[in-house]
């Protein structure tokens, strides 16, 4: 019903449109038409010009109402990417931005009188100084309004405890702060790789992990896109993802939330992700290595699952004694490999005759590399 409304008052447009340039080229028909056929009407208006300036204007409603649902589907398209992009900034930016803009503007238009009088370009200057300041307007209020406001609500709330005197400032200073200050999030966004993983699951369950989890509405059409794959070991892998993501949204104490936003003239999924943590400053928690180095070189906080797994492995010491399977050869000549509990994968010097037995190895030295750990060893009874 709404769309019909739509449609007609469109089509009226149009026709009153019609009708008015009729009426403006009526004129350049006089020569064309008969003298007597231009004269004969009634009340001062001719009968060809009565029928021109109807023609006209019914030939505009018809033109409207034809291209009024076009309008209507772009107009629409328009009002939800305008939706969309204003849903992404932060209410508190958002008001520090409408407010610098108003701002911006007003200055423009004081500078603009100045300029008035000057001849060919007087009415066009104020025009441009309205677009400069009230862009610039815009970006200083919405990259330092949040922060003028949070350092005046906090010094409200020392000067109004300052006055009660009751609890020590710096204490009373730390308990409403964190709770006001609602603009500042601590979400973290999820890509692909860690749902897949799957050990992101087992740290939130452990509470260590704080903040609302993210996962971006192009990351859950990844994790689909890899579970309908013919390949059997990614399409388990992606139907893994989705199952331990499911797992996660139905835990109370853990708030998961599922976002639509995109961007259209980026393809990788990576790179979206960034953009949407820059945009959002918010953190991104992966396991993959090439994005954890392209994010930090932006300045993208990282919380990499790989080196937290790295930073909790219990400390190995050189001249440590320590038991282990050894599994197969090295690579080199009458080299051993074992491995630790949490993968850890020790080389072991004269090892290789141990193949399939559980002996005593000595520790000779740790390297620590950005793909793990890797300790060097020396069977139990051999000497350098």
């Amino acid at each position: 019903m709404v769309y019909k409304i739509l449609r007609y008052v469109i089509a009226l447009l149009v026709g009153i449109m019609g009708y008015v340039l009729t009426d403006n080229f009526m004129p350049v028909l006089e020569p064309i038409i008969d003298v007597k056929f231009w004269n004969a009407g009634f009340l001062g208006i001719s009968f060809i010009k009565i029928l021109a300036l109807a023609l006209g204007g019914m030939l505009g409603a018809v033109v409207g109402y034809i291209i009024s649902m076009p309008i209507i589907n772009q107009g629409l398209r328009l009002a939800r990417n305008l939706e969309r992009l204003l849903s992404r900034v932060p209410s508190q930016d958002l008001m520090a931005g409408t407010a610098g803009l108003l701002f911006g503007l007003i200055i423009a238009n004081l500078i603009g009188l100045a300029f008035h009088q000057v001849p060919i370009i007087g009415s066009y200057i104020p025009i441009i100084l309205s677009a400069i300041f009230g862009y610039i307007g815009m970006r200083l209020a919405s990259n330092k309004g949040p922060e003028l406001y949070n350092n005046w609500l906090q010094n409200r709330v020392l000067s109004r405890d300052k006055k009660k005197d009751t609890t020590p400032p710096k204490a009373v200073a730390e308990a409403p702060v964190a709770g006001e200050f609602e603009s500042i999030s601590a979400a973290k966004l999820l890509d692909t790789s860690v749902i897949i993983d799957g050990r992101i699951a087992e740290l939130c369950s452990t509470g260590f992990l704080e903040g609302p989890l993210v996962v971006p509405l192009f990351v859950l059409e990844e994790l689909q896109f890899i579970s309908d794959s013919s390949d059997v070991l990614k399409r388990n892998r992606g139907r893994r993802g989705l199952d331990i993501l499911q797992s996660m949204q139905q835990k109370d104490d853990l708030l998961i939330k599922v976002i639509d936003d995109d961007y259209e003239d980026i393809n990788e999924v990576d790179s979206k992700l960034m953009r949407l943590a820059m945009e959002r400053k918010w953190k991104i928690i992966t396991n993959d290595f090439n994005l954890n180095k392209v994010a930090s070189l932006q300045g993208i906080s990282v919380l990499n699952l790989n080196e937290l797994a790295n930073a909790l492995k219990p400390a190995m010491i050189p001249g440590e004694w320590i038991r282990v399977q050894v599994i197969k050869e090295g690579k080199e000549d009458n080299q051993g490999v074992a491995y630790l509990d949490d993968g850890t994968m020790i080389v072991i010097e004269n090892g290789a005759e141990y193949v399939d037995t559980s002996i005593d190895v000595m520790v000779t030295s740790v390297l620590q590399t950005s793909a793990g750990r890797m300790i060097f060893a020396r069977a139990k009874g051999h000497k350098e």
